[in-house]
């Protein structure tokens, strides 16, 4: 499996509860923020919904 680096760039203040929800689910929830997660289809569908946020690096 590949893996995916994927920081926070962006406040959470002023969004909605799903997005906050969904960049805890990932780990993350300070800017500047790092975590390495295997890419999988349901981690594809959380990086939509909060890509204005955050930023993703590919390990290749």
């Amino acid at each position: 499996m590949a893996k995916l680096k994927i920081t926070q760039t962006r406040s959470t203040i002023g969004q909605s509860a799903r997005h906050r929800g969904t960049l805890r689910a990932l780990g993350l929830g300070k800017i500047g923020r790092s975590v390495e997660r295997d890419e999988s289809p349901q981690l594809a569908g959380m990086l939509r919904k909060v890509r204005h946020l955050v930023r993703v690096d590919s390990d290749a």
